[in-house]
């Protein structure tokens, strides 16, 4: 592995890779969807979906709100998926707002419905992102807890959430990993990160896992930005770094809509770029329920419609 570079701007060249190289024939690439609120948010996630599906990503998952305030919608749009589509779907499923008795219940109902995968997560406190979390009395404490639950209900495919930039809330970075230990013993199969633009941090983290006995794939999380407010306040909150390249790259483009989706999607494909050239191999994208800007992305990164 080269040394990682930090708070690299776009547009350098890594060592072995440049956009004259031959694009790759080795990706996977994995989308997440959340579940939409009115007739109008459901017309744009499915026209979402049929834009990515041909993409023939590896699975899509759908989020899961806080406190489980869109359970029933997350269920819904999870087994649409599953009826209507060739897609693999993923449910979200976390620990917020519920009994074991209540998770267990939806666990067995997915696994009825042919929902093979979950996602499994803490999840975010009902109060909000940086909150404190307080587990729910008689309920799983914590993602880890939860695998082993599922695990003894089906033999669920179980992804699991990781942080390059260390959760917010743990302790310090080796009991961070120490977590992520916890839920891959348990049975966890795949970790899939916060997203993340510090590229050193993730590949540095890549290394921890390991030095860590961690050995299941660390797939990044990649976000594609276009209102960059919004995404510093995001990072303010969970610890995400957010370079001040990034800043000047959307700098003049508050009422420019389309440049904004430019820079979004050259950045990002870069970052997926820069990330491959590191070994890295399968990608999961953070759609936000819009298919453009992954879809562009995936584009150059060989990720193409099989003719």
């Amino acid at each position: 592995m080269s040394t990682p570079l930090r708070h690299q701007r776009p547009g350098h060249q890594r060592p072995g890779m440049s956009f004259a190289s031959p694009l790759p024939q080795d990706v996977q690439v994995s989308f997440e969807f959340f579940p939409p609120k009115t007739e109008k948010m459901e017309a744009k996630l499915w026209e979402c979906i049929e834009r990515l599906q041909p993409l023939h990503p590896s699975y899509v998952s759908v989020t899961y709100g806080a406190g489980g305030s869109t359970r029933e919608r997350t269920h819904a749009t999870v087994k649409r998926i599953r009826q209507e589509t060739k897609l693999e779907p993923a449910a979200h499923l976390t620990c917020v707002g519920a009994t074991r008795e209540e998770i267990d219940a939806i666990a067995h109902q997915y696994w009825a419905d042919g929902i093979r995968h979950i996602v499994a997560l803490r999840g975010d406190p009902p109060d909000g992102i940086g909150k404190a979390y307080v587990p729910h009395p008689g309920g799983y404490a914590y993602a880890a807890d939860l695998v082993v639950g599922l695990k003894k209900i089906a033999d669920f495919e179980i992804s699991v959430a990781a942080y390059p930039e260390v959760h917010p809330q743990a302790i310090s970075p080796a009991a961070d990993l120490d977590n992520l230990k916890r839920k891959v013993d348990a049975g966890a199969t795949r970790a899939i990160t916060q997203a993340f633009f510090d590229l050193g941090a993730y590949l540095d983290f890549l290394e921890a896992v390991d030095k860590a006995g961690i050995h299941v794939p660390i797939v990044p999380g990649i976000l594609p930005v276009t209102n960059f407010a919004r995404i510093k306040e995001f990072g303010d909150v969970t610890g995400m770094a957010v370079p001040s390249w990034m800043g000047d790259l959307f700098e003049g483009l508050d009422d420019d809509a389309e440049t904004r989706n430019l820079v979004a999607a050259t950045v990002a494909a870069e970052q997926c770029r820069v990330l491959y050239a590191n070994g890295v191999k399968a990608f999961h994208f953070y759609t936000l329920n819009r298919a453009d800007l992954s879809y562009a992305i995936c584009h150059i990164l060989g990720v193409r419609p099989k003719v």
